[in-house]
């Protein structure tokens, strides 16, 4: 038997678990809608029911990028802060119901206006396309819940400095306070774009919309909203993996140091995504485009510091000469063996998206299938792998079961699929991209333009990718 690593107080378990729950059932709605888009698109497949590409496809942007990773991170804070500073109080966890009953509330409204086709406007929701009031209003009841369930983690924060000063704070809980406060500070964008632009727009309280501002606030939220997903990842890498595989992290300070930088240099990045559109100052973008390849920084120091803990553990059960101890860690532990594929993953993903961000570079791939393969080789394989680690660990803490040496090995197949599929799909990806192809677009042949050719072989790898990645999630 694989024992969890230590219980959690059993509200506060019961309150992570809620979150957990919304979170899986997201990814099984937003993987199938996944699905569905990636073959139709392939041009071998037909959606059926008169169901709208675009409709499938902002149900897939919304409940993957938004519902999967928010449901998911809050409840991980939620269980860390309990696990590593003690147990919520009965006021706190009130606060933090009341966030997690907004949020769901938001999430089915949202889901409701999708389904019927009233707000097929993509992830990102550019104007002037324009959903039904209700898609509006169920963002901002997810972003309000969200708030107050940061509040909570907040007042636990304060309230364990208060009781134990002097002392330092525990590393999970660290970690926590800063992820949800850079959530915190970067839904203020879409929150405003929302709020002051977006619901009196569609309730026609207003004739007209500021394109460029709301395309400004929503990339203001847009970009750190990645570094959200980004960093419960590193949480698990620095705090947990150490654990996992019975060694010590190598610098619990460089650790800090990384967090603290990856929120400072996350917030004002947005403009990188905007460094085609007039309107904008060159120096700003300049700017911005600085401050993302500031972000390397951090995470190479987060490279640094993760495998000088796998070669110190790895010399301490006995590996010898250059790479020796890279053979001792846990290969088979799911735990130990999703997040690290996760983590080699990032390699080339960061590297794209150094790519991306490059002024004369972005002007190759901009608006191409080349960036949805980025953020799949980033978000959807680096993060999402290490999501599946985390959760072998924290579902047997928070209900107190173990991990069989049967769910491990399942666990195992469920990493291989899910890794070769997304390898498949986002590499036909940046292929296609490289090629031309766009993003955010149903199949076509281009009345049989000659240079779209060669993009139905990458369409059809990209829908074999994803067979692929399908099998990891129904496991």
């Amino acid at each position: 038997m694989i024992k969890s690593i230590r219980s959690i107080y059993t509200p506060d378990a019961k309150l992570a678990m809620a979150h957990l729950f919304v979170a899986f059932a997201a990814l099984f709605i937003g993987a199938s809608a996944g699905l569905l888009q990636t073959l139709e698109r392939s041009g071998h497949f037909t959606l059926p029911f008169g169901i709208g590409y675009y409709q499938v496809l902002t149900l897939h942007g919304v409940v993957l990028g938004l519902v999967l990773t928010t449901f998911f991170i809050i409840g991980f804070i939620l269980a860390t802060q309990s696990k590593s500073a003690g147990q919520y109080t009965s006021g706190e966890r009130k606060w933090a119901w009341t966030g997690f009953l907004m949020m769901v509330s938001g999430v089915i409204m949202t889901a409701i206006v999708i389904l019927l086709n009233e707000a097929s406007v993509l992830y990102t929701f550019y104007a002037p396309l324009q959903a039904h009031p209700i898609f509006y209003i169920g963002l901002a009841l997810v972003v309000v819940g969200s708030w107050l369930e940061g509040f909570a983690i907040f007042h636990k924060h304060y309230r364990w400095r208060k009781e134990n000063p002097g002392e330092r704070t525990p590393l999970l809980s660290y970690m926590g306070v800063i992820t949800m406060l850079m959530w915190q500070i970067a839904t203020i964008g879409v929150a405003a774009a929302v709020l002051i632009q977006f619901i009196p727009w569609s309730l026609g309280l207003t004739e007209e919309i500021d394109v460029l501002v709301s395309r400004t606030l929503f990339w203001y939220f847009g970009h750190p909203l990645v570094y959200f997903w980004l960093l419960p990842a590193y949480m698990a890498w620095y705090a947990i993996i150490p654990k996992i595989i019975g060694g010590k992290l190598f610098s619990d300070s460089l650790a800090r140091m990384s967090f603290i930088l990856l929120l400072l240099f996350s917030i004002p990045v947005g403009f990188h995504h905007q460094l085609t559109e007039p309107g904008i100052d060159p120096f700003w973008k300049y700017l911005q485009v600085v401050l993302t390849f500031l972000v390397v920084i951090p995470s190479l120091m987060t490279a640094f510091s993760l495998f000088a803990t796998f070669e110190m553990r790895g010399r301490e059960l006995g590996g010898k000469g250059i790479m020796g101890w890279f053979k001792k860690l846990p290969w088979k532990d799911v735990r130990f063996f999703a997040p690290f594929i996760g983590m080699l993953l990032f390699i080339p993903g960061g590297a794209g998206g150094i790519i991306n961000a490059s002024n004369q570079m972005n002007q190759v791939i901009h608006n191409t299938i080349w960036v949805t393969g980025h953020f799949h080789l980033t978000a959807a394989t680096t993060v999402i792998l290490t999501f599946f680690g985390i959760t072998y660990w924290l579902v047997p803490s928070l209900t107190g079961r173990k991990l069989t040496p049967k769910m491990n090995k399942l666990g195992m197949v469920q990493t291989m699929f899910w890794t070769v599929g997304m390898l498949i799909m986002s590499g036909a990806m940046h292929w296609q991209g490289l090629l031309g192809g766009p993003r955010r677009s149903a199949y076509s042949e281009y009345v049989g333009n000659d240079d779209t050719a060669a993009w139905g072989a990458y369409q059809l790898a990209q829908a074999i990718g994803v067979l692929s990645y399908s099998s990891a999630w129904l496991l």
